[in-house]
């Protein structure tokens, strides 16, 4: 098969090619010719206005529910959403009933995505039945396909589980998940503890929430010389911490929500329930922290934080709300607000690598894995733009710039 991109911008800074505008032919999933007005029949020709690609995108912290939750969101559904949305690649979260922490449930999630254009990968659970109490059998996890390991937002009290897995990994070069996220607080808390939560008469979360636990998790790492992701971060203390980390030479990557990025607790003073997340929105300190970690690389990629909730229980009082908000079909188009289209693809991007994802960089005899869009147009994001089932999300109502052509990965191909 043939597919012709006619007059496409490439962003792509790792790319000789980047900013040029040119055509792009794939011949049976690989970059064949990148040229100048390129002629030959093709049995797709694609040629949108103001046509840009980049590398396919990546989001690095997705909910769906099956199995176990396909109310909020099948497989199916949710993969069919990453592909509108522009993303070629996700890795999946262990949010599931039961958990994903055998080879069996890998291995069944990823045959059953095999002809998305999105490509699935699995984040399992580091124990077993996500119970935090013994070790699950990661490399047999591993071997099923699993890209890393952890138990979802939760943090493991036993540290002395944190350092075996930390030390066991090595053997496969694994990495391994540490949410910063003290249960404690946050079963008793709402939102972020600061002025807002004062004048609403909300218990707050506070900041060392999320310190107390990140600064055992990164004493461990420091210890066992392991590899460790951290799949959100929330605060300016946060950022520093990982930022010293990284100063020592320790193998750790971190990621932000896009929400985080935009969004701060003053956005709660309405008791919008689609605002009630974990981590929480902090302040407008930890915001601008967040972005500039973001830009000096501290904070090495972004996410949506896409987590669908059933109506039943996030439809209700701000109390009793279920936190969690989607994200993926807003994430491109509302990230202008705050940085650059060269800068929003890199953060896009950068994290595959973290997880063994190749990023192929317009090479002639690379596979193609692109995201295909336009980064103009202005909009206001409605809930008729949300292809999810749940339509728990904090972005209805933003202005947004841009819109999403599709993606193309190999001999896959979605096109909005």
């Amino acid at each position: 098969m043939k597919i012709l991109l006619k007059n496409a911008t490439i962003i792509n800074e790792k790319s000789e090619f980047h900013n040029e505008t040119l055509d792009i032919l794939i011949e049976n999933g690989i970059i064949s010719q990148i040229k100048k007005d390129i002629d030959i029949d093709a049995d797709n020709v694609i040629n949108r206005k103001d046509l840009h690609v980049s590398s396919g995108w990546f989001d690095p912290n997705i909910s769906f529910g099956e199995p176990g939750y396909e109310l909020r969101e099948t497989l199916e559904n949710g993969l069919l959403t990453a592909s509108r949305s522009g993303f070629t690649n996700i890795l999946l979260n262990p949010n599931t009933d039961p958990v994903i922490s055998s080879h069996a449930d890998v291995s069944h999630l990823l045959q059953k995505s095999i002809s998305s254009p999105t490509a699935l990968h699995i984040s399992a659970s580091l124990s077993e039945n996500g119970e935090g109490k013994n070790m699950a059998s990661l490399y047999d996890l591993h071997n099923a396909g699993s890209k890393a390991f952890g138990d979802f937002n939760s943090v493991l009290k036993n540290s002395s589980l944190l350092r075996v897995a930390l030390d066991y990994v090595q053997v496969f070069d694994g990495i391994i998940q540490a949410y910063p996220i003290d249960n404690i607080f946050y079963k008793k808390g709402q939102m972020h503890e600061g002025l807002a939560s004062v004048n609403l008469g909300l218990k707050g979360i506070p900041t060392i929430a999320e310190t107390t636990p990140l600064s055992r998790d990164l004493s461990l790492l420091e210890y066992t010389k392991g590899k460790m992701h951290i799949p959100y971060i929330s605060s300016e203390k946060g950022v520093k911490l990982v930022r010293d980390a990284k100063k020592k030479g320790l193998d750790v990557s971190c990621c932000v929500g896009i929400s985080h990025l935009l969004f701060t607790d003053q956005n709660l003073l309405e008791f919008d329930t689609n605002f009630k997340i974990i981590p929480p929105l902090r302040n407008s300190n930890d915001q601008k922290a967040l972005r500039e970690g973001l830009l000096d690389g501290t904070i090495d990629m972004i996410s949506s934080l896409h987590q669908p909730i059933n109506t039943e229980i996030k439809n209700l009082e701000f109390v009793q709300s279920k936190e969690g908000s989607i994200g993926m079909e807003a994430a491109f188009k509302v990230m202008h607000k705050c940085f650059t289209l060269d800068k929003i693809i890199t953060f896009f991007t950068r994290g595959k690598k973290r997880f063994g994802i190749e990023d192929f960089n317009f090479k002639v005899g690379s596979l193609a894995d692109m995201t295909l869009f336009t980064p103009y147009g202005a909009d206001i994001f409605k809930i008729e733009d949300i292809n999810s089932t749940s339509k728990n999300c904090m972005f209805i109502g933003a202005e947004t710039k841009g819109k999403i052509y599709g993606i193309i990965r190999g001999e896959k191909i979605h096109l909005n």
